[in-house]
């Protein structure tokens, strides 16, 4: 049975490299998709399971507008690494970290004013 490859699959550029950066390429993936998992679990959870908190669907939504924006910006991280990878060029760099590090930011700042609004 053949494999299916689609046009924007990072593997049809380049030569095979060392299949030691493949997989280190794989584990960073791996590594964000936990992470966007983890925050869809906590949105998922925030929305059905705390109750009296007065934004609790606001929290929700956006812990899982960040797990969905940080899977989708792992996968082209992924390709854009592989590809670079595979032609010998250096590794892009990544907005992921500076992003996820913003939005968790506003989300803390979102709860804390939350907080005082529901305390009022």
């Amino acid at each position: 049975m053949r494999q299916r490859v689609s046009i924007s699959d990072p593997r049809l550029f380049g030569e095979d490299p060392d299949y030691r950066f493949t997989l280190a390429n794989e584990r960073t993936f791996l590594a964000w998709i936990r992470t966007a998992l983890a925050l869809a679990a906590g949105g998922l959870g925030a929305i059905s399971l705390v109750e009296n908190f007065y934004g609790q669907e606001i929290l929700g939504m956006m812990l899982l507008g960040l797990s969905f924006m940080t899977a989708a910006t792992s996968y082209r991280r992924w390709a854009a690494n592989e590809r670079s990878i595979r032609q010998g060029h250096p590794l892009p760099r990544s907005r992921l970290p500076m992003l996820l590090a913003i939005g968790t930011a506003v989300m803390g700042i979102t709860v804390a004013l939350l907080f005082v609004i529901g305390e009022l």
